[in-house]
């Protein structure tokens, strides 16, 4: 089967399920009259519509090539940078290093991702630019707070840049008997990340009972994410076909994004907790900032970059 015939099979199986989650959603909205049950109905309603973009993001970035995919995942990573830095305190000495992370260190990460230049993509940013930032910093003479000031700069630039860059780094990848298949990979890893988001919302809202972190997240339970990992993983296994993976390997990978998945979501909601805010902006409606649907993967593309890169190719 070729490439245009497995994006065909997806991309229409994926608009038909939505067309169908949307009908739902609809008659919910009409139906559901308690102000919990209209609370999430719509949340529910929002995520669906959120899906409808991605799908078609990703119909325009295969349409008009690699480059796109990569210009696409940089954009989202100068705003979720934007983001966390825009809820972190900073000082005026702290403006250099920040022009070096949005527009030197950025656009160089992702450039040595478009030239597919491995050995420097992967130590940019945690060699280099950890090296470079307090460098900067301390070139102004501030010393208030230095090392929690550079650490938040740092922080946000791997987890927004390094980590998010993983994704498309998956079309680089060289898999044999498989070539230009890397945006089938890339479609694996958004669609398990997200269904899992989504469905551990869906299981936690119909049967959670028992919170995982409550002060850090109360939202996440652990039926939330059992009941919702488990159908992602299934999801990926279902997904095979399109990867270079076995229906058990598929599974094992998928497994791998939901619980990386969750850790980076988990991670990111302490940080938001620690600062005193639900969101980490307003970009998204219904779902807060663009960081707030990317936490979760920014921990797994970089798990499963490493895992694919290691074994398949």
């Amino acid at each position: 089967m070729s490439l245009t015939d497995k994006l065909f099979i997806l991309f229409g199986g994926i608009c038909a399920l939505l067309g169908i989650a949307s009908a739902i959603g609809f008659a919910l909205s009409r139906k559901v009259t308690s102000e919990n049950g209209r609370a999430t109905v719509d949340n529910l309603n929002a995520r669906i519509k959120a899906w409808w973009v991605m799908v078609a993001i990703f119909a325009l970035s295969f349409g008009l090539g690699r480059g796109v995919t990569v210009v696409l995942f940089a954009l989202t990573s100068f705003y979720t940078l934007r983001e966390f830095i825009s809820l972190t305190p900073t000082r005026g000495a702290d403006h250099l290093p920040l022009v070096a992370a949005f527009y030197v260190l950025l656009p160089l990460q992702y450039w040595l991702i478009w030239t597919d230049w491995y050995a420097l993509f992967t130590i940019l940013i945690p060699v280099y630019g950890f090296l470079l930032l307090p460098s900067l910093a301390a070139l102004k003479g501030d010393a208030e707070q230095f090392l929690l000031r550079v650490s938040r700069i740092q922080w946000g630039l791997m987890l927004t840049v390094y980590c998010i860059s993983h994704a498309p780094a998956l079309l680089t990848l060289d898999i044999p008997g498989r070539p230009r298949e890397g945006f089938l990979l890339l479609f694996f890893l958004i669609t398990v990340a997200q269904f899992s988001d989504v469905m551990q919302y869906v299981f936690g809202k119909l049967f959670g009972r028992t919170k995982v972190a409550p002060v850090v997240s109360p939202s996440k339970t652990v039926e939330g994410l059992v009941g919702g990992g488990l159908t992602a993983v299934a999801a990926g296994a279902g997904l095979w076909w399109i990867t270079p993976f076995t229906p058990l390997g598929a599974a094992a990978m998928a497994l791998a994004i939901v619980a990386m998945g969750f850790l980076g979501g988990l991670s990111l909601s302490a940080v938001k907790r620690s600062m005193g805010v639900k969101d980490w902006g307003t970009m998204i409606s219904g779902h807060g900032g663009v960081l707030d649907r990317m936490d979760s993967l920014s921990f797994a593309a970089p798990v499963f970059f490493h895992l694919t890169r290691y074994f398949y190719t």
